[in-house]
C-alpha cells in the first residue's frame, strides 16, 4: 500500500516545516518535514545550510517509502487505507513498534489497540509532550475511522 493524501497531510501537519536544522524533542538534528537524513543517507547536522520548502517536500517524498515499507512488511492482515495511513504516520514519527504491529496482526480488541496508540510514544527526552499526545490520539482516531 501507499500513503494517501490524507495520511500525508496528517504527517506534514504534525511535523511542520523548518528550513533550518533544529534539534527535535529527542535532541536529534532535523530539517524540513521531520527529516533526520538526506537522500544520500547523510545525517542532518546542526551546521547544515537551510533548505527550501520545495527541497523539504522532496526529502519527505524520498523517505516516506521507507516507512511505508516497514508497515507493509510488518502487518500481515488486510488494512483499510485509513489504518495504513495511521500506521505510517506513527512509524514516521517513532520508527515503528513491533508491539503495536503484533496487536494489529493478532486482531486485538479495539480498546486494547486504542489504549496502546494513545498511551505509548507520548514522551521525548523523558517528558510527556502535548503534541505527541495529540498526534497519537489523531492516529488512533484515523485508524478506527471508516
Amino acid at each position: 500500500m501507499k500513503t494517501s493524501q490524507k495520511g500525508i497531510n496528517l504527517i506534514l501537519s504534525f511535523e511542520g516545516f523548518s528550513a533550518k536544522p533544529y534539534l527535535d524533542s529527542a535532541g536529534i538534528p532535523t530539517i524540513g518535514y521531520g527529516n533526520t537524513y538526506y537522500e544520500n543517507g547523510k545525517k542532518i547536522t546542526m551546521s547544515d545550510s537551510p533548505i527550501s520548502q520545495e527541497r523539504g517536500v522532496k526529502l519527505f517524498s524520498y523517505v516516506l517509502p521507507t516507512y511505508e515499507k516497514i508497515v507493509n512488511s510488518k502487518i500481515k492482515i488486510t488494512l483499510t487505507q485509513n489504518q495504513f495511513d495511521a500506521l505510517v504516520s506513527h512509524t514516521y514519527n517513532t520508527g515503528g513498534s513491533d508491539t503495536l504491529f503484533s496487536l494489529i496482526n493478532r486482531k486485538a480488541d479495539v480498546e486494547t489497540i486504542k489504549d496502546w496508540f494513545t498511551s505509548r510514544y507520548i514522551t521525548a527526552g523523558g517528558k510527556v509532550l502535548n503534541g505527541l499526545i495529540k498526534r497519537r490520539k489523531e492516529e488512533a482516531n484515523l485508524f478506527f475511522s471508516k
